[in-house]
């Protein structure tokens, strides 16, 4: 009877103890849960608040942190070849021109009115392709070769000022990136300056100067290409219209020779 009062002690102890280990684990498994339940909270935070931010503030930062020496010189290589290439951009639309509905109104007014009512159209329109109708046609007076003359000389004065200002596009393309360029050597030298006077290679004592010096040579690229897009563009638009002088040019004579038959 003792002996089984004894197990029947045993048996209760080892289920106590049973439960008070169990009632720990349970414990220590609701706070890893709920450690783990606010670090996904705060890391859910951080991510809502680097969202927010949006790709504007980043950028904001990352230049302010670049330092204000070479970058407000990077700034205004952007700023003033943005100014240069939208100038451009208005004057090359400007100068576009519908260069088939001119020569048939210049072909018409040359039938209907002769020399003087086709110069007058020419004096309504816009363009350098009417500038040149209109030196070719003042001239047709004279002889054919001397209109040819004429529109071949006033051609080249149009050309030029359609590439007016377009060097310094090129100039501000060339020196954004370099600028870029000497900012990242300049912070390397920094940084290498601190190493030698201190003795030891610590990455926290350098970071700064290598982020200013990668900084710089981000945002000297990053005008160049915006500043080279604007540039193919221009260059682009340059070459249709001259390409439409010269047809029209040819043209012109063609219908001059034939009014004069």
């Amino acid at each position: 009877m003792k002996k089984l009062f004894s197990i029947l002690a045993m048996a209760g102890l080892f289920v106590l103890s049973t439960n008070t280990v169990s009632a720990k684990a349970n414990a220590i498994v609701s706070s890893l849960s709920s450690t783990v339940a606010t670090a996904t909270v705060m890391l859910q935070d951080e991510a809502a608040v680097e969202a927010e931010k949006g790709f504007t503030q980043v950028l904001k930062e990352q230049f302010i942190q670049g330092g204000a020496g070479f970058m407000g010189i990077v700034l205004l290589c952007l700023i003033l070849g943005l100014a240069v290439a939208i100038e451009r951009i208005i004057y090359l639309n400007m100068a576009s021109t519908n260069t088939t509905k001119l020569k048939q109104k210049v072909e018409d007014a040359l039938a209907s009115g002769g020399i003087e009512a086709a110069k007058e159209v020419c004096r309504n329109t816009k363009g350098p392709v009417a500038s040149i109708y209109y030196q070719g046609l003042d001239r047709a007076g004279e002889s054919i070769e001397s209109a040819e003359k004429a529109v071949v000389a006033y051609g080249g004065v149009q050309m030029g000022q359609l590439e007016k200002n377009v060097s310094w596009l090129s100039l501000f393309i060339a020196v954004a990136p370099m600028l870029g360029f000497m900012g990242t050597v300049i912070g390397m030298i920094q940084a290498f300056q601190k190493i030698s006077a201190v003795g030891n290679l610590s990455a926290s004592l350098i970071a700064g100067d290598i982020q200013v010096a990668l900084l710089t040579t981000v945002f000297g690229l990053i005008t160049a290409i915006i500043l080279q897009i604007f540039y193919n563009y221009i260059i682009a638009k340059i070459d249709s219209i001259v390409n439409d002088m010269e047809d029209s040019s040819i043209v012109l004579i063609d219908m001059l020779v034939d009014h004069k038959k």
